[in-house]
C-alpha cells in the first residue's frame, strides 16, 4: 500500500535516501543564480552544479543530492489552473562523472516504488526516442514494454537551465491516477495532457554541453541530474487531485479564504482567485529573502508582477487592505523552519510587502477605471485591442504590469498591442539615454578602437603613479596618425601605464605623458572592451611621435582624493549593512576627486538619526586607522572568504579583493585604487540621502579636502545668516525659529484672504454658466493665485452647480495654468478632464492630464491663455 507522507516527511526520506547511497547533501541555493549572467532566477536543482557539470570547478563530493527551492515565470499568467507554479521545490540527485544511467534509474525506481511504495502498474515511463540504452535498464527492472514510450525531443530532451549549458535525453517517470481521470482516447499516455498522468521524477542524463548558438559538444565525462518536484510528489502520496489540495498549499488556501470569509470549493472563479493569491503568497516572501526587491526590470519586475496580480485577484473575492501581509507571515510561520532565511529576514519581508502593496492600491482602482473608459473607448471605434500607447500609460503611470493588463483585457476579449507598448517602452529608454549622456559617447569611435593593438594594457598604478613606458598608438578625430603637435587634441595609448582607466564607478585619473620633445596633457583615461587603456587630452608643448620613450606622471593629489573616496564607499557599505541590516547591496556609484555617491537597496528613508549613526561609525573606523590591502584569487576562493560581489556584475575566475581591517571590517571585489589605511581617508561627512526609485536610495558624501572644503562652506554660511538677523552663534536658532513662526503666521493670514476672495470669485462665476449641448459648461479667466486655493475654488464650483465641465485658466510665475474639473455623470457620457485640460494647453505650448474628473496643465505662452479658453466649447460640441 502507497505510504501517506508530510512534505517535510517526503523531503527527508528522499535526502536520507541518497545519504545511504554515499551522496553529500548540498543546502538549497538562493533563487539568485551566484555568477551566472544567463539566468534571471534558480529555474532547476542543477543551476548551482552547473560549474561542476562543466568541469570549471571541483565539485565538493562525485555524488550530491538536495532540496532546492526553484522560480519559473513562464506560466505566471497560467498560476490558478491545477498544474502551474511559479516557486516549486526540487529534489534531486546528481552524479558529477561517476554513476550514469544504471545507477540512476534502478536507484530512482527503488526510491518511488519500494520506499514510497508506490505501486508498480500506476507507473508508467517514458525514454527519448532513440535511447535504446535506457530503455533496455527499465525493461530488465521489470517495467512492461507497452508502459516504456519513446518520446521526441520536445517531451525527453533536457536543455540547459538559461541560454547555454549543461544538456542531455532523459527519462521521465509518470504517475496513473487511472483511466476515469483521462480523456478516454485510446492513444492516451503520458504525454497527452489530459490530467490522468502526472510526471513525478525526470531523470537528465546529461551528456553534452550546448552554446549560446545550440551546437552540442560531448561533455568530458557523463553526469547524471534528476529532478523530483515536491508538490507534485505530495498531490500522488497525500491521495490530492492536484497540488492545492496538500500540506503545502492548504494552510496558504485556508488563510486567504478566511481573509475573504470565502468558502473554496463552492465556485470555480473564486477558488482560481485564491489559488492565485494563495501562490504567489508563497513565491513571494522567499525573493524578497534571497535579496530580490520590487522594480521595474529583471527580477524586480518578477516580484513586483507577482505582487500586483496577487492584490487584483485578491480583490475579486473582496479582500481589503494590506492582506499580502498576512499571507506572507503564514508562509514564513509554515516554511520558515525548512528555509530559516524566511525567519531571519520577517521584519524586512513584511515590511518590503507592505509598501509595496500599499504603494499599488492607491493607483488600482484608478487603473482599472482607466482600462475599462480604453476598452469602452475602443468598442465605440469597432476594435478589439489596447493601444500600445494606452497600454504604456497604464504600466508607466498606474504601475500596471503589461502582462496583467493582457491578462485583464483577455478577460474581456479584448488583446494589448504588444509591439506598439514595446515601442513606447524604447522611446522611454530613448529619452532616459538622452537625458544622461554617458562619458564614452565623447569618446574615440569604435571604428578606430578596433584598429588598436590587440595586447591589453598592463596598468602599474596600484603601485606606481610615475612609469617609463612607450607610446604604441596616437589618434586625432577619427584617424591613426605618428605624430601630434602642440595644440592637438589626441588619445593616446601607452605599453604600460600608471592612469587608473574608468571603471568600477571610479573616474579615470589624469596627470601629464612627458617626452624629450613634447608633452600631452591626460584630461580622461578609459578602457576599451579589449582591455586597452586609452588616455585622453591634448598636446601641451611640442610634440609627440608613436614609439616615443615617454614618462607618464599620475596627478598625485587628484588620485589620493578618489581613493579616500573609493575606501569610504567600502566603509559606508559596511555601516549601512550594520545599521539598517544585511539586505543593504551595493547597486552603484560614482567616485570622483571631489565626491561620491554611493547607490544601494533599502525600502524606505533611513532616518535623521540612522545617517548620523553611520557616519560616526565610518569616521570611528576612520580613526582605528585600519590597514587596507588587497589580494588577488579566484572568484570561488574569494566568495568563499565572504567577499561581497557588486549585484548582478559578471566576474571573471580571477578577482581582486580588497580587505579593510584585520580581523576584516570589510571585504569586496574590487579593481579600484584605495589608500593604505583608513586613518588616509581623514573625515566622512554624508551631504546628502535621497531616493533614486523604488527600494533604491542614493547617499552622496565627501572625505579629506572635499569634507574640509564643505564644512568650510557650511561655517561661512551659518556666519553669514548670524550677521544677517544679529545674532550671536548660541543664539541664532532660536532667532530663525522665531523669524519663520513671524512668516509662517502671514503667509497663512495672506492664504486667508485669498481663499475669502476665491469664495467671492467663485459666487459671481455661477452668473456665466453657458449650456453647451444640453451641459453646463463653464469657461473663465481668474486672477493669479495659489494653486491650492484655485482647487478649492474648483471644488466649490462644482458642488454649486452639480453637474458640469468647469475649465478655469490663470497665469503662475509667468505661465499658462488650466484646471479642470468634469463631473462623474458626464464622465460616464465620455467626457474626460485629463483630455479637455491636454487640447486647451497644447493651443499655448504646453500640456498636462490627471484623472478623468479632475486635470491640470500648464503652458508656455501667457498670451495665448485667452485663446486657449476659447477651444473649450468647440471641445464640447465634439
Amino acid at each position: 500500500m502507497m505510504t501517506t507522507l508530510t512534505s517535510d516527511e517526503i523531503r527527508a526520506l528522499f535526502l536520507n535516501f541518497f545519504q545511504e547511497k554515499e551522496h553529500k547533501v548540498i543546502p538549497s541555493s538562493s533563487l539568485i543564480p551566484h555568477g551566472d549572467p544567463t539566468l534571471l532566477l534558480t529555474t532547476a536543482g542543477m543551476v548551482q552544479f552547473k560549474p561542476y557539470f562543466l568541469g570549471e570547478q571541483v565539485p565538493p563530493a562525485p555524488r550530491m543530492a538536495s532540496c532546492q527551492k526553484c522560480f519559473r515565470t513562464t506560466d505566471v499568467e497560467s498560476v490558478g489552473d491545477a498544474t502551474h507554479l511559479t516557486f516549486f521545490e526540487m529534489l534531486g540527485n546528481f552524479s558529477i562523472g561517476d554513476y550514469f544511467k544504471k545507477e540512476a534509474i534502478a536507484w530512482g525506481w527503488e526510491f518511488v516504488h519500494e520506499r514510497l511504495k508506490i505501486p508498480a502498474e500506476k507507473l508508467w515511463i517514458t525514454v527519448y526516442k532513440d535511447d535504446d540504452e535506457a530503455r533496455e535498464i527499465w525493461r530488465k527492472i521489470g517495467i512492461p514494454e507497452e508502459r516504456i514510450l519513446r518520446c521526441g525531443e520536445k517531451d525527453n530532451f533536457w536543455g540547459p537551465a538559461g541560454s547555454s549549458g549543461p544538456c542531455g535525453p532523459c527519462s521521465e517517470i509518470h504517475y496513473d491516477f487511472g483511466e476515469d481521470k483521462g480523456c478516454g482516447k485510446e492513444s492516451c499516455g503520458p504525454s497527452c495532457g489530459c490530467g490522468r498522468f502526472s510526471e513525478v521524477w525526470n531523470l537528465v542524463f546529461t551528456q553534452y554541453n550546448q552554446d549560446e548558438k545550440g551546437n552540442r559538444t560531448p561533455l568530458p565525462k557523463p553526469n547524471i541530474d534528476t529532478g523530483m518536484g515536491l508538490e507534485r510528489l505530495a498531490a500522488v502520496l497525500q491521495g490530492k487531485p492536484n497540488v492545492y489540495g496538500t500540506d503545502l498549499f492548504m494552510p496558504l488556501i485556508q488563510k486567504v479564504s478566511d481573509l475573504a470569509g470565502k468558502k473554496y470549493g463552492a465556485d470555480a472563479e473564486t477558488d482560481r482567485a485564491i489559488r492565485i493569491v494563495a501562490e504567489h503568497s508563497r513565491g513571494i516572501p522567499f525573493l524578497i529573502a534571497d535579496g530580490v526587491i520590487p522594480g521595474n526590470e529583471g527580477r524586480g519586475y518578477v516580484l513586483r508582477r507577482l505582487l500586483r496580480r496577487a492584490s487584483l485577484f485578491g480583490k475579486r473575492v473582496e479582500l481589503g487592505g494590506t492582506f499580502l501581509v498576512e499571507t506572507a507571515r503564514t508562509t514564513i510561520e509554515y516554511m520558515g523552519h525548512v528555509y530559516p532565511e524566511l525567519t531571519q529576514h520577517r521584519d524586512y519581508i513584511i515590511k518590503v510587502v507592505e509598501l509595496e502593496e500599499a504603494r499599488f492600491n492607491e493607483v488600482l482602482n484608478t487603473g482599472l477605471e482607466l482600462l475599462e473608459n480604453t476598452m469602452q473607448e475602443a468598442a465605440s471605434k469597432g476594435t478589439k485591442i489596447i493601444s500600445g500607447e494606452d497600454g504604456f500609460r497604464l504600466y508607466d503611470t498606474y504601475g500596471f504590469p503589461v502582462e496583467m493588463t493582457r491578462e485583464i483585457a483577455a478577460g474581456r476579449g479584448f488583446s494589448v498591442d504588444m509591439e506598439g507598448f514595446q515601442q513606447e517602452m524604447e522611446k522611454q529608454r530613448e529619452k532616459a539615454r538622452a537625458a544622461q549622456i554617458p562619458l564614452w559617447l565623447s569618446r574615440p569611435p569604435s571604428k578606430w578602437l578596433s584598429d588598436l593593438p590587440s595586447k591589453r594594457t598592463e596598468f602599474s598604478g596600484y603601485k606606481l603613479l610615475k612609469q617609463k613606458t612607450t607610446i604604441l598608438s596616437l589618434l586625432v578625430g577619427d584617424e591613426s596618425v605618428a605624430v601630434v603637435q602642440e595644440g592637438q587634441e589626441a588619445s593616446l595609448i601607452l605599453d604600460i601605464t600608471p592612469f587608473y582607466a574608468e571603471m568600477g564607478g571610479q573616474v579615470g585619473d589624469t596627470g601629464v605623458i612627458r617626452s624629450e620633445s613634447g608633452t600631452f596633457t591626460v584630461e580622461d583615461t578609459f578602457k576599451n572592451q579589449s582591455d586597452i587603456i586609452v588616455h585622453r587630452g591634448r598636446v601641451s608643448g611640442g610634440s609627440l611621435t608613436v614609439g616615443d620613450e615617454v614618462e607618464a606622471v599620475v596627478d598625485r593629489e587628484r588620485r589620493l582624493d578618489i581613493a579616500r573616496n573609493h575606501t569610504a564607499t567600502h566603509l559606508l557599505q559596511y555601516a549601512l549593512r550594520r545599521v539598517l541590516g544585511k539586505h543593504v547591496q551595493q547597486r552603484g556609484s560614482l567616485v570622483a576627486p571631489e565626491r561620491f555617491r554611493f547607490d544601494f537597496s533599502h525600502l524606505e528613508a533611513p532616518s535623521k538619526e540612522h545617517l548620523l549613526e553611520v557616519q560616526r561609525i565610518v569616521n570611528e573606523k576612520i580613526r582605528e586607522n585600519l590597514r587596507v590591502s588587497a589580494e588577488v584569487l579566484s572568484y570561488k576562493k574569494a566568495v568563499e572568504t565572504g567577499a561581497i560581489a557588486l549585484f548582478g556584475e559578471k566576474y571573471g575566475e580571477t578577482v581582486r579583493m580588497l580587505k579593510i581591517g584585520e580581523p576584516p571590517v570589510s571585504m569586496e571585489l574590487c579593481g579600484g585604487t584605495h589608500v593604505n589605511a583608513t586613518g588616509d581617508i581623514g573625515f566622512f561627512r554624508i551631504v546628502s540621502e535621497s531616493s533614486i526609485g523604488s527600494g533604491l536610495r542614493r547617499i552622496e558624501a565627501v572625505t579629506g579636502r572635499g569634507a574640509e572644503s564643505v564644512i568650510e562652506r557650511q561655517f561661512s554660511t551659518l556666519e553669514a545668516v548670524e550677521h544677517a538677523i544679529g545674532a550671536s552663534p548660541e543664539d541664532v536658532t532660536e532667532k530663525v525659529s522665531a523669524i519663520v513662526a513671524e512668516l509662517e503666521n502671514e503667509r497663512k493670514r495672506t492664504l486667508g484672504l485669498e481663499r475669502e476672495l476665491s469664495r467671492k470669485t467663485a459666487e459671481s462665476l455661477v452668473t456665466q454658466v453657458e449650456m453647451v449641448n444640453g451641459i453646463k459648461v463653464l469657461v473663465s479667466k481668474v486672477p493669479s493665485t495659489r494653486i491650492e486655493v484655485l482647487r478649492e475654488m474648483l471644488d466649490l464650483l462644482r458642488e454649486r452647480l452639480g453637474s458640469a465641465v468647469i475649465v478655469l485658466g490663470t497665469v503662475q510665475d509667468d505661465r499658462p495654468l488650466f484646471l479642470t474639473a468634469v463631473t462623474p455623470d458626464l464622465v460616464a457620457r465620455g467626457y474626460s478632464a485629463g483630455e479637455i485640460v491636454k487640447q486647451v494647453a497644447k493651443v499655448a505650448g504646453g500640456g498636462g492630464g490627471g484623472k478623468p474628473t479632475l486635470a491640470q496643465a500648464g503652458g508656455k505662452n501667457k498670451e495665448k491663455l485667452d485663446e486657449s479658453l476659447a477651444v473649450v466649447k468647440s471641445l464640447i460640441k465634439k
